[in-house]
């Protein structure tokens, strides 16, 4: 079947510009003028693109798809904000799902409470435990039933790569910081199988309707109470139910050493030959996040103390990264702090470029490694919409960094005029998927219209405006870099690629900067078909 996309530009590796695009059985065929096209398909189907924009379909390079879904399902806190609203949320959940054992989901925020902390006292009215995840994925919020049934007192120790929150006397308030989680998550019912295969459904038609055609879960294992997700994805591309093009990072057990490749291997293997997912990557979590103080910093924090976390040991992460390097994974890291960041490029030294490694969340980077990143062949995975002035930021983040290094705070700009290749995501479930959201944020710096920051007093001040990117860059981070990081075929508009694309309800280059974020997906297609049309 052919297809002419007509009557608006297109967005190419050269730049935007008026054209038309023909697919023909699910590839484009040719990018050119109109009538020139339509010569070559006279029976072709026509898709009006009424002055919007035809995007490749978009990539996100860190996301949690099927943990998203599952939260979904749940007593999804995402969408709310405070915690009145959280309590009302639960209050009603709980009372609609009276067989449930425990009330579990999550997405609070930490500006929400008073240093970010909530308390189990906010939660004991229920009559069952209950666990809720931060929206950060960081810690967890628990009650004292919950506390109880863990068996944590004031006498049990912290984990070596955790924090149990505590009150002046040693109690714990109710709140499990990095690897404490799984002191309580372990204990909540684990969805079924079919759990999983709903989760996972729910979720590729969520990131259809926002252009999402591929992406790499960041987190395919057991994390934080989650379940591993490997023979969901298998399952879903085996049966033809995953049409998305995925790539999986398979976790990095962070209590283990070399004796877990063998096992790595195995994974990776479990997915050979598939069309639509594979396991090729490997996921490093080096630290954790800023606002709990288990970000690895160089300096110690202010008022707290402290440096952080490095959650697998530097002198072992060289040889752990380029055992994986020697067996062609590609290494993705998650790295928060500056020390993270520096940490995760001292063992990408001596690596295969090939590879495609990445680095992910780049929060804090000291100006000195920014080169590096270009000079070693890694790529930097962006996740934009967090480079603003928001709550967390202003009332956590800043405070507790100090300068010079609050100003080294997603350098994108930087990066990229060192030569830095870049990729992009979105952590979903951690922050909204819209790669349209972000795009807006990469170029102006501030919080885009209709975000649930949109009214905080510093919401509409970019932060740090000199690391704005152009639009160009930024959506190209979002479709060909990110494609590229996948090793996907798609991703460019160009003749011979997969037909996975977008089509925008307006063209974002033709609107002032501000404005960026009004712009909606019209419709999806992958190989040619569409998954995805507005109502």
């Amino acid at each position: 079947m052919d297809i002419l996309f007509r009557g608006g530009r297109v967005f190419t590796p050269g730049g935007v510009r008026q054209a038309a695009v023909l697919v023909s059985d699910g590839v484009i065929a040719a990018v050119g003028p109109e009538g020139e096209l339509a010569r070559q398909a006279p029976s072709h189907d026509t898709v009006d693109l009424a002055g919007g924009l035809l995007v490749p379909g978009f990539t996100d390079a860190h996301i949690h798809p099927v943990q998203a879904g599952l939260e979904r399902a749940k007593c999804d806190l995402s969408e709310l904000f405070g915690l009145d609203a959280y309590i009302a949320k639960i209050a009603d959940y709980a009372a609609k799902h009276p067989d449930k054992e425990w009330i579990d989901g999550g997405g609070w925020d930490m500006s929400a409470f008073p240093n970010g902390l909530p308390h189990r006292d906010h939660l004991d009215f229920l009559d069952r435990p209950a666990y809720l995840i931060q929206r950060d994925h960081h810690a967890a919020w628990v009650n004292t039933r919950a506390l109880d049934l863990a068996g944590i007192t004031k006498d049990t120790p912290d984990p070596v790569d955790g924090r149990i929150e505590r009150g002046p006397d040693g109690a714990p308030t109710g709140v499990l910081h990095e690897g404490a989680m799984d002191l309580v998550g372990l204990l909540t019912p684990r969805p079924a199988a079919q759990d999983l295969d709903d989760a996972l459904e729910d979720a590729q038609r969520h990131l259809f309707s926002l252009g999402i055609t591929g992406w790499q879960d960041a987190i395919v294992g057991s994390y934080a109470g989650s379940v591993d997700q490997l023979p969901t994805y298998v399952s879903a591309a085996r049966s033809g139910r995953l049409r998305a093009r995925v790539t999986g990072a398979l976790w990095w057990d962070r209590t283990r050493g070399l004796d877990q490749i063998g096992d790595l291997v195995e994974r990776r293997a479990a997915a050979d030959g598939l069309d639509r997912f594979k396991a090729t990557s490997v996921k490093i979590m080096q630290d954790g996040i800023t606002e709990n103080f288990t970000a690895a910093t160089l300096e110690p924090y202010c008022l707290c103390g402290g440096t952080g976390l490095s959650y697998v040991d530097p002198h072992k992460l060289k040889e752990y990264v380029a055992e994986l390097d020697r067996l062609g994974f590609q290494v993705h890291f998650h790295a928060i702090g500056e020390r993270a960041v520096r940490e995760a490029l001292d063992s990408f030294e001596g690596t295969n470029p090939a590879n495609r490694h990445h680095i992910a969340h780049l929060q804090i980077i000291e100006p000195s490694d920014v080169p590096r990143f270009a000079a070693l062949g890694v790529t930097a995975n962006l996740q934009p919409l967090w480079a603003t002035h928001h709550a967390q930021m202003d009332e956590l983040t800043l405070p507790y960094l100090g300068e010079p290094r609050s100003s080294w705070q997603y350098p994108f700009k930087d990066l990229l005029d060192h030569g830095t290749r870049f990729c992009a995501g979105s952590d979903w479930p951690v922050s909204d998927a819209d790669p349209l959201q972000g795009m807006h944020v990469a170029v102006n710096r501030t919080e885009p219209g209709g975000s649930v920051h949109a009214g905080y007093p510093t919401a509409g001040t970019p932060f740090l405006p000199g690391q704005r990117l152009d639009l160009a860059t930024a959506m190209a981070a979002y479709t060909s870099g990110s494609a590229w990081i996948n090793r996907s075929p798609a991703g460019v508009l160009e003749p011979g690629r997969p037909a996975d694309l977008v089509v925008l309800d307006r063209d974002p280059f033709a609107l002032p900067p501000q404005d960026i974020w009004t712009t909606r997906v019209r419709m999806t297609f992958v190989d040619g078909e569409p998954v995805y049309e507005s109502s």
